[in-house]
């Protein structure tokens, strides 16, 4: 059985399902993505299984960041985002937008870093003396500079004395080959190009060693999942049948998944053995959205205001994640 069978199958009742109430459901529903950035449940996207169980248009849009992805939920252009950054989510409602976390899509570490050239000579050891005075080139406001932040303090770089400097990271990468910034920040294929000219001042492993956690998260307007609940557990189901599907299958899943990242396959293959699909039931473990993703929230928030990347940071996040669109 072929991988599109598999899929197709598995969200057969699905269909049936949201065929029956689709009459009073949305008719087209846009979900925001990231380009160079593959994950699992893009065998569904490209067979556009989430359209037929859901029973509406899906439109896949790219974005460059996940702020941009607020911005366009919050003027009423998206409904869902898939895979966007944590800190985005977190800066988001913390200004008000009327956002829910319902999943988590994907996990990773080795795929959001910190590059230094290889002739800066900046180091762990002695970044504290050679990173003050600094050019750093990294999306602001996402879960990119919140690693960046984390990975300062870590080596006890006070951020004041470094001058972070937003790119994103197809930009952020060609300011680091060409020599204009000895660091550069970035996630996705970027990384790649930033390799041929430096390493990762802390790989991912050691991030992890040090309580860096790095996932992205699946996103709805308040206003979709209240007037479209059911699409959205649907949503939730077909992807979680797509995620079953790549762990039973990866290489049948391979082609599909570099064709919607628009990637070469070897790069999409390469940044999907360090990445995670987290099935519902893991989801709704203590650990993430059973509690630990609302005590992060919080964490984060209050990171960001310190750094000035927010003026003020909400007592309590839970309100905003919702774990009831998972099984």
């Amino acid at each position: 059985m072929t991988l599109r069978t598999k899929t197709a199958a598995a969200v057969a009742g699905l269909a049936l399902a949201a065929g029956a109430q689709a009459a009073a459901a949305a008719e087209d529903v846009t979900v925001a993505y990231f380009l160079e950035w593959p994950t699992a449940n893009q065998v569904a996207q490209a067979e556009d299984t989430y359209s037929d169980a859901l029973g509406a248009n899906v439109e896949w849009r790219a974005f460059g960041n996940g702020n941009e992805m607020t911005q366009a939920m919050v003027s009423g252009d998206v409904d869902i985002a898939y895979s966007q950054g944590f800190v985005p989510f977190v800066v988001g409602v913390s200004n008000g937008a009327p956002l829910k976390l319902v999943g988590i899509a994907v996990t990773y570490s080795e795929n959001d870093l910190c590059i230094v050239r290889d002739d800066s000579g900046i180091t762990q050891e002695n970044a504290a003396e050679t990173l003050p005075g600094q050019k750093i080139a990294t999306p602001i406001g996402n879960v990119t500079h919140y690693k960046l932040l984390k990975t300062l303090e870590h080596l006890e770089v006070d951020p004041d004395s470094v001058d972070l400097t937003q790119m994103n990271p197809a930009d952020a990468a060609v300011a680091l080959v060409r020599g204009d910034v000895p660091m550069a920040c970035a996630f996705g294929g970027a990384l790649d190009r930033m390799k041929t000219v430096g390493a990762p001042l802390m790989t991912g492993a050691e991030q992890e060693a040090i309580g860096i956690s790095t996932f992205d998260v699946v996103t709805v307007t308040e206003s979709f999942a209240e007037e479209n609940p059911e699409m959205v557990r649907t949503f939730m189901d077909v992807t979680a049948e797509a995620n079953a599907a790549y762990k039973d299958d990866p290489k049948g899943a391979y082609e599909a998944i570099a064709g919607q990242a628009g990637m070469d396959l070897d790069a999409a293959k390469a940044m999907l053995a360090n990445f995670g699909f987290p099935s519902e039931e893991v989801q709704l473990q203590d650990n993430w959205m059973g509690g630990g993703v609302a005590e992060m929230a919080k964490g984060v928030a209050d990171v960001m205001v310190e750094a000035g990347g927010m003026e003020e940071s909400l007592d309590d996040y839970s309100p905003y994640i919702d774990a009831s669109f998972l099984k």
